[in-house]
């Protein structure tokens, strides 16, 4: 399994992590299809090897044709990151069931609309890497997000599901679980910190930091996945790598 000349598949690639992620990839010689439900957000990111296709995740159709896209342009994917994710935050009395719903649906039900169509192919293949973008919210529990904690678990247990199906296959599965990281979801995370707590933004990051002090950045994130999709994590399947500056549970 080598990354160069490979074919990569990262949805919610338009910004934050996933955007870190296809940048990596193309650099190390990827043909990257990012695609989201913005076509702009994806016309975004400039590289000569990085094709944007507006899809939503949560469509099997939309997803369906994103498929059939990209493999008529560049051939099958050799590499499928399911990174597309959203939060919200509201105490669990207050979740709506709409809000659950909407969780689920983007945050767990995209995540595996986004490799299914490639499990057959690489199995197939006998060659290939699926990695789900999780979060330390699949690994344990954060207040208040109860929707996202219950999705990112469902992920990581999707996760050691395909390992386990694919493990004599050549394929690997594998999930990064990033803890906070500096991106748009954060900042939007910080607003509501300080909208609702009446927290400074000072206090407020204080207060999400992790034990070094600080955010991850997704170019962090980037590096593990550039990791796992190469030749040397041939024998990595079946895990989830927390990327947290040191939270522990």
């Amino acid at each position: 399994m080598t990354i160069a000349g490979s074919h990569a598949l990262v949805t919610g690639g338009g910004s934050g992590i996933g955007r870190a992620i296809a940048l990596a990839l193309a650099e190390a010689g990827a043909e990257v299809t990012i695609c989201g439900r913005r076509q702009d957000a994806l016309d975004a990111v400039e590289h000569p090897r990085i094709h944007g296709v507006a899809a939503d995740v949560t469509d099997p159709a939309s997803i369906a044709t994103l498929y059939e896209a990209a493999r008529a342009a560049r051939g099958p994917f050799d590499i499928v990151i399911a990174n597309a994710g959203a939060a919200m935050s509201a105490p669990a009395a207050r979740v709506t069931f709409d809000d659950w719903q909407a969780s689920l649906a983007v945050n767990l039900t995209g995540a595996f609309l986004s490799v299914q169509p490639a499990i057959a192919p690489m199995t197939k293949a006998g060659r290939g890497r699926i990695v789900f973008i999780a979060s330390t919210a699949g690994l344990k529990g954060y207040a208040y997000v109860a929707p996202y904690v219950a999705a990112k678990h469902g992920v990581v247990g999707l996760m050691r599901a395909l390992a386990a199906e694919t493990a004599r296959s050549g394929v690997t599965v594998n999930a990064v679980c990033p803890g906070f990281a500096e991106t748009e979801m954060l900042a939007r995370s910080l607003d509501e910190i300080t909208a609702k707590i009446g927290r400074s933004e000072e206090e407020a990051r204080a207060a999400l930091a992790n034990p070094q002090g600080r955010f991850v950045t997704p170019e962090e994130v980037a590096a593990a996945v550039l990791w796992l999709v190469s030749e040397g994590a041939g024998s990595v399947t079946g895990q989830a790598i927390s990327v947290s500056g040191g939270e522990t549970w």
